[in-house]
């Protein structure tokens, strides 16, 4: 059959890969460039490795894309245990505390013996509890305040929701919190070379597989011929979608009826941003990943790229991400990259034990990145099946309740081609 799949990120890929070694005839169509979604990643003259435009690793958990890698012969993934905390403001003073570990928990100054153990308890819980429904009737603040207290909640949880989701945070489903503690592992993930390596690496080998790959080719709609689908005058039998919900909802207008993509109308998004510091040293000495639990900093997160991913793979440079998820009325979103800097860059200083100096920076801006997990997304989440029998879809909104990620991307891929 021939098979049209729109999106070239690593759902699209993976699903080209299986359907092209069960003999169907598969192209992919890729607005961008690049392939790769948001785990596209860029590389500067002198570096000898690829960069992710947002930050990204994966979990010793993340079985589909770690059995994925094997099966297509890809051996270039390692792991290790680079530091992660979280910063607070304890008085008038800015500090940073590692929470992974039990340990780290008991010895955390800014909650009592007795709200730590409760804390630590409902941790375990979440960790190793199969997914119960009561996660779908209850918000994460709903649920943490019940089950670990409201000092808990106040002090490690309340911040980290705000930073995340803005003003969504209050109507995110309990569903988050468990998969976000039910997945997460200590030990962290990387590619050789980057993502974008792992990326290019899937590209050559459909290639080889015969599977036609359109880059820079964007989809003006999707109209049925017959039994057929038509997308930029090319007939395909079927059609996979990887598209964001939104983007395929324009799309599809011909295809589906109004009641049927009005679901989609009703998820919500918000979007990423990254800024992304190049520096002669590092803004963190040893740390990794830097939760920011204090709304006293105006980002969500700092990450010490070169402290998980060694610099001398970037000729030595220091790398770090400064992040962001905001709502579509952002000011974030109108500001360019000097602008954010100005913003973020006093606030750096104070967290940093260095006086760095910047060499070069880079801003990076998704849409449809961080989908809001309320108790109404369940029912408006897309399925893998569609009114018509001869469209899929296969995108990151499926993914839940888990967060987004390449895992999942993977993991979705393989799904969606064992129904066609």
């Amino acid at each position: 059959m021939k098979i049209a799949i729109l999106g070239g990120g690593i759902t699209g890929l993976t699903a080209g890969y299986y359907l092209a070694k069960k003999g169907h005839q598969v192209t992919i169509i890729e607005k961008g460039e690049v392939l790769g979604g948001l785990a596209t990643g860029f590389k500067e003259k002198d570096w000898d490795w690829y960069l992710e435009r947002a930050y990204h690793h994966l979990f010793a958990s993340d079985s589909d894309i770690l059995n994925f890698a094997k099966e297509i012969g890809y051996k270039k993934i390692y792991f290790n245990k680079p530091i992660t905390s979280s910063l607070f403001l304890v008085g008038d003073k800015l500090s940073a505390f590692p929470l992974d570990t039990p340990i780290d928990l008991l010895m955390f100054p800014l909650l009592g013996l007795i709200d730590k153990l409760r804390a630590g308890i409902i941790i375990l819980f979440l960790k190793l509890s199969p997914f119960l429904p009561v996660y779908k009737t209850m918000t994460s603040e709903e649920f943490l305040k019940k089950t670990m207290g409201i000092k808990v909640w106040n002090v490690l949880w309340q911040q980290l929701f705000r930073g995340k989701f803005g003003k969504y945070a209050g109507i995110i489903s309990s569903s988050f919190i468990w998969a976000r503690i039910n997945k997460r592992t200590k030990a962290l993930g990387y590619i050789e070379g980057g993502f974008q390596n792992f990326i290019d690496y899937i590209e050559d080998m459909l290639k080889r597989m015969r599977v036609s790959i359109l880059k820079s080719c964007e989809i003006k709609d999707i109209k049925k011929k017959g039994s057929k689908f038509v997308i930029n005058n090319i007939e395909y039998d079927k059609v996979i979608s990887t598209l964001p919900s939104p983007v395929l909802s324009r799309l599809a207008s011909g295809l589906f009826s109004k009641e049927y993509l009005f679901r989609f109308d009703k998820l919500k998004y918000l979007n990423a941003i990254t800024l992304i510091l190049e520096t002669d040293k590092p803004i963190l000495d040893k740390t990794y990943w830097l939760n920011i639990c204090t709304e006293k900093i105006p980002f969500m997160v700092l990450a010490q790229h070169t402290n998980f991913a060694d610099k001398k793979n970037y000729n030595g440079r220091h790398l770090a991400y400064v992040g962001w998820y905001v709502d579509g009325d952002s000011k974030l979103l109108k500001m360019n990259k000097d602008e954010i800097l100005k913003l973020v860059l006093p606030h750096l200083r104070k967290i940093s034990n260095s006086k760095f100096q910047i060499s070069n920076s880079y801003l990076f801006k998704a849409p449809w990145a961080q989908p809001i997990f309320d108790k109404e997304f369940e029912k408006n989440k897309p399925d893998f099946v569609t009114p018509d029998k001869n469209f899929f879809i296969a995108n990151l909104d499926m993914t839940y309740p888990y967060d987004r990620g390449t895992n999942y991307a993977v993991k979705l891929g393989k799904e969606v081609i064992e129904l066609i």
